[in-house]
């Protein structure tokens, strides 16, 4: 039996993280297996030397799309937890992915440079948003800062996820009781 795949999109600091945290704790209480694939991890394999150009972005998410679909194939459920700005790697995703479900962690840019810049994970630059404005106003270039969605790039919000989830009106908990109702009802067979 195949797994299902949630692919939590949204940007930089919109919370992606923490809400796949708190569901995981709520799977895993389940007696769920959950496979977690977080992009920042994955291209810090792949890409060593991160210049977060277009076309590296696009090889990554590539393989995160593969990674995704050989473990769901093989019975294992899958979280992603990517910023996936390219609607065209989602709908990669759902089109080789039989249980795919896109969750659209929606949040406003104001809010998401708010939380971004209290980051302190180590896998990503930190004050990410407040460098790139002062580029954008300066041209001041700021070492290993390649291009930043939401700032340089535009996040291409989904046209028909299957659900949305707004994380600046509702609290990480109330944010990953939602999309575990969800998967209770649409991966009912496996949750």
């Amino acid at each position: 039996m195949e797994g299902w795949v949630v692919w939590l999109t949204g940007l930089p600091g919109s919370g992606k993280t923490t809400i796949t945290k708190k569901l995981l704790e709520k799977l895993e209480k389940e007696n769920m297996k959950v496979e977690h694939l977080r992009m920042d991890e994955i291209r810090e394999i792949l890409t060593p030397e991160r210049k977060y150009t277009e076309g590296e972005r696009d090889h990554a998410y590539r393989a995160l799309v593969l990674i995704a679909k050989l473990l769901s194939k093989n019975g294992i459920n899958v979280i992603i937890d990517a910023t996936g700005h390219r609607r065209k790697w989602r709908e990669l995703a759902r089109e080789l992915i039989p249980n795919f479900f896109e969750v659209y962690i929606k949040c406003p840019l104001e809010v998401c440079m708010e939380r971004e810049a209290r980051r302190r994970d180590n896998l990503v630059l930190s004050n990410l948003y407040k460098k790139a404005l002062r580029r954008l106003q300066t041209g001041e270039k700021v070492e290993g800062l390649g291009e930043v969605i939401g700032i340089d790039v535009k996040y291409e919000e989904p046209e028909n996820p299957e659900l949305v989830v707004e994380s600046d009106k509702l609290s990480p908990e109330e944010s990953s009781e939602k999309i575990f109702k969800f998967l209770k009802i649409r991966g009912s067979r496996k949750v």
